[in-house]
């Protein structure tokens, strides 16, 4: 493994020498790096092996589970002047051909397989639900783990990662399945802190947390939410920070909701629907979870599944 000296990136081919980002040359990792600290892959934890488990937690760097970015190439805007010169030979519609290139992305992409999401202007029907079940949040506090911290006050379970940069998911047994279900929860950030990787609802996920499924994240400082899902050792967005004047500034409380329903899954935040997606990665018989990034302290409550 080598890492380069100036931006930190880190690459595994040994035989590469210069950072494809900034060119310097690339020097060899130690191999008595901390393994909490360079983890590569998200683990399951059971730190009460005595006790009966409602929850189970993992951890994750959002540092490492990115793409090395391609260099853009310019082959592209010689293939569009020819096409161009082409239709406007051919007496026009270049126009609308050149705001579709427009909007391509020629550089590396880690969400290129994610689903499209599919925004609604307005919520459709959805049956009514009357079977509701609330998710006991004391039985989730964790007595010892060396990746997070879980604790229960005043009605509100408190979790951050330890690490700035890391995550932690905590996530409920099969008792609490999120399909074709409305789930909720209410949250608010205790200290108003911004964060990189965000905080909020885990939703169509393994009961072994970050292998499969999906996460609602918010942040509330700078008013933006965004969704992702997990494959072992990675998190891919699905769609990208966005800002919605739906969440709420600060250490406000924000109610987060995932409606699933057969044909898409709708995201509200404070009643108002963000968006949709299509359920094309989710666990089968996925349950819900709490994530929380950036070892910032966050305050979760009501959390409710009703089908």
């Amino acid at each position: 493994m080598k890492v380069c000296p100036s931006c930190r990136k880190t690459y595994s081919d040994d035989g590469l020498n210069f950072c494809l980002d900034d060119g310097s040359v690339l020097t060899l990792i130690a191999n008595d790096v901390p393994e909490t600290v360079m983890m590569n892959q998200s683990r399951f934890t059971d730190p009460n092996p005595g006790r009966i488990q409602d929850v189970k937690t993992s951890y994750g760097d959002q540092t490492n589970f990115t793409m090395q970015p391609k260099k853009s190439s310019k082959t592209w805007v010689w293939v569009l002047l020819i096409l161009g010169a082409v239709l406007l030979a051919c007496g026009g519609g270049f126009g609308a051909f050149l705001i579709y290139v427009a909007s391509l992305d020629p550089g590396n992409n880690s969400s290129a397989t994610s689903p499209t999401p599919t925004p609604r202007t307005s919520p459709s029907a959805t049956p009514p639900r009357t079977d509701v079940k609330t998710a006991n949040l004391p039985d989730w506090v964790q007595d010892t783990s060396e990746f997070g911290n879980t604790s229960y006050s005043g009605g509100e379970l408190f979790m951050s990662s330890k690490r700035k940069g890391f995550y932690y998911v905590v996530a409920a047994t099969t008792d609490f399945k999120t399909e074709q279900a409305s789930t909720t929860v209410t949250l608010r950030a205790v200290d108003n802190e911004r964060t990189n990787l965000g905080y909020g609802l885990v939703f169509h996920s393994d009961p072994k947390p970050l292998q499969k499924g999906y996460a609602f994240l918010i942040d509330a400082r700078s008013q933006r939410y965004r969704i992702v899902r997990h494959e072992p050792g990675k998190e891919l967005a699905v769609v990208p920070w966005t800002n919605s004047s739906a969440i709420r500034s600060g250490s406000a409380e924000n109610k987060l909701e995932v409606r699933d329903l057969p044909d898409r899954i709708e995201i509200y935040a404070n009643g108002e629907m963000l968006t949709s997606i299509k359920n094309t990665h989710g666990y089968a018989g996925g349950v819900v979870g709490l994530y929380t990034g950036d070892a910032i302290n966050v305050a979760f409550k009501e959390l409710e599944i009703a089908k």
